[in-house]
């Protein structure tokens, strides 16, 4: 599958990802953490012999029936990181998630790093502050993230280069985070077995989705696909968040090769009308267009969230 002349940002990942395949040296050390409770995969990401690191969407947990949060689930993280003695640089967001809080702001205090997302955020919070009817810092803006990301943007992690791809279609602000030979897909692409990412949340769109795929196929085949949820597809018995651009191409039941975009925009229109709205849609969405950051305290001491009511 070759690369369009008239997409560099493409051609800038698939270069980096060739030349990771060719040096070890730049090959990144990946470790994992799956979050059952909100099937999302939270990553810490640094060079071989090197300190540096990222960590890519983390979670705060957030029991909906107590209204209670706890940082259980994003400490194993936290000794990880301690344990081997490395120095976050960035924390990063694929996008403004809906499914679980992002526990940025609990690593930024306790371990540093610059928090990033990308620079469409703008639309996502301007969609939510209509919802919320909310104003000023309540509905976010762009300094509650320390860093805005723009499509072929580069960055690096220690030795690690990094790229960026703007992949919107789930949300208006998706990236995909190439680093070294691996990709970062948040919510674009699952497991081949299970498909592709919901877009009928406000600013999806299905045929956007389907061309943010297509960028990421024309990634060299081996490259490593991370995904940021999984959910067991029917028949498999365990937990899988790791594949590549080639399993992707080939046996993706929602985007596989040949399947055309009018065709996945029918199917995925389908699919998604027969969808339940995610159970921390509502939390979650107020919370992570502000980088992760808690409602301020009313005058008795005391953090809401705001929920309307019919309006999702």
């Amino acid at each position: 599958m070759s690369l369009l002349s008239h997409d560099p940002a493409c051609q800038k990942a698939s270069q980096q990802i060739i030349n990771t395949l060719h040096d070890p040296m730049r090959k990144p050390v990946v470790k994992s953490f799956f979050d059952e409770a909100t099937n999302t995969i939270s990553y810490v990401v640094h060079a071989p012999n090197d300190r540096h690191c990222a960590v890519i969407d983390s979670v705060l947990d957030y029991d909906a029936a107590s209204g209670r949060t706890s940082a259980a689930s994003v400490q194993p993280i936290i000794d990880y990181v301690r344990l081997h003695q490395l120095q976050v640089q960035w924390l990063l967001e694929t996008h403004a998630h809906a499914d679980h809080l992002s526990a940025a702001p609990i690593l930024a205090a306790q371990l540093g790093g610059q928090l990033a997302i990308g620079k469409h955020i703008g639309l996502v919070q301007n969609t939510f502050a209509e919802i919320y009817n909310t104003q000023g810092s309540q509905s976010g803006k762009a300094d509650d993230f320390d860093h805005l990301f723009d499509d072929g943007d580069t960055f690096t992690i220690g030795a690690l280069q990094a790229t960026v791809l703007h992949v919107p279609g789930h949300t208006p602000a998706c990236l995909a985070y190439i680093i070294g030979d691996c990709v970062f897909v948040g919510d674009t692409l699952f497991m081949p077995d299970y498909g592709t990412a919901r877009c009928d949340f406000p600013g999806g769109d299905a045929r956007t989705l389907y061309q943010s795929i297509q960028r990421l196929l024309r990634l060299p085949g081996d490259a490593r696909v991370l995904m940021c949820h999984d959910y067991k597809a029917p028949g498999r018995d365990e937990f899988v968040w790791e594949t590549t651009i080639e399993m992707q191409r080939r046996q993706n039941i929602h985007v596989h090769e040949g399947v055309s975009e009018d065709e996945f925009v029918i199917m995925r229109t389908q699919r998604d009308a027969t969808l339940s709205t995610p159970k921390l849609l509502l939390p979650s969405i107020q919370v992570n267009v502000r980088g992760g950051k808690l409602p301020e305290p009313e005058h008795n001491g005391v953090r809401y969230l705001k929920i309307p009511l019919n309006t999702i």
